[in-house]
């Protein structure tokens, strides 16, 4: 697929409740202020969908997750967009499920799943204190990179964006633009996620979009938002960084191509063969 060299991205920053309905209300709201600019990426935060308090309530919508495909597929054909679907449940048979990141087309089609590989088992000094996402979650196995209008792209959730051999893995397959949902804590947004989130697209040259969950949510809860977009030169494009709403930012994949020949890291990487 011929990539447009001037592809327009958003990054939608939510603030999820545990009401699924009210969640997609929200995005539906959100899509009937967008640029008229096509084609048009929309990128969601991590557990978009859900942001409950219980995992017994994720497991339960992710029964669910055709039927809320289905509606995410209706809402790409009516405005025309491709959609990142940040991640929604979908359940296995041994009581755990996915933390699943679908890529749909502006035809409704799912064209890429990405299911998220690091799960975030973690002690935090915040209200919630310990993560335990393994406990529900069943962690995924599959790098995942996509042709598409907005280059080839790489697919991560959160936690994922500490493991650099994941990034160094996608860019490898072509990625040229490494999307990244996620709900970062207060206290690990500040100390960690600007400087994480620059790192990965200065390491790959890649653009990296980033849309994030911010605020107070219904189940405690305190994520960091800073929703953002940047270029493969480490520069911040665009940047919300706290309440909701969305940012957007049209990229240039010619000055992508031509920081990757200036400046050649990936040819001249030595330890390649130690390497994803």
């Amino acid at each position: 697929m011929k990539a447009n060299p001037h592809p327009q991205v958003v990054a939608v920053q939510m603030c999820s409740s545990m009401n699924a309905e009210q969640n997609l209300a929200f995005l539906a709201e959100t899509l009937n202020q967008l640029p008229a600019t096509r084609p048009l990426l929309v990128c969601l935060p991590e557990s978009f969908l859900i942001f409950s308090k219980q995992s017994q309530a994720s497991y339960q919508l992710g029964h669910q997750s055709e039927a809320y495909k289905a509606k995410l597929a209706d809402l790409c054909k009516q405005h025309d967009i491709w959609l990142a679907a940040g991640t929604l449940p979908v359940s296995q048979q041994n009581g755990k499920y996915l933390a699943a990141s679908f890529l749909f087309n502006n035809q409704g089609d799912v064209v890429a799943q990405y299911n998220k590989i690091h799960l975030f088992d973690v002690d935090v000094a915040d209200t919630t204190r310990s993560y335990r996402e393994s406990d529900a979650t069943q962690a995924g196995n599959d790098i995942v990179v996509v042709d598409s209008p907005f280059g080839k792209i790489g697919l991560a959730v959160c936690y994922d964006l500490r493991f650099s051999g994941l990034f160094t893995a996608m860019q490898r397959q072509g990625a040229e633009l490494i999307l990244v949902p996620s709900a970062f804590t207060t206290v690990t947004g500040a100390a960690h996620w600007h400087i994480l989130l620059a790192a990965r697209a200065i390491e790959t040259q890649c653009y990296v979009v980033a849309a994030a969950q911010w605020g107070e949510h219904e189940n405690g809860r305190h994520t960091y938002g800073h929703s953002i977009i940047i270029s493969p030169w480490g520069e911040t494009l665009s940047e919300l960084a706290s309440g909701t709403g969305f940012i957007s930012h049209e990229l240039d994949l010619n000055r992508l191509n031509t920081i990757r020949q200036d400046m050649p890291v990936q040819s001249q990487q030595r330890f390649r063969e130690h390497l994803l």
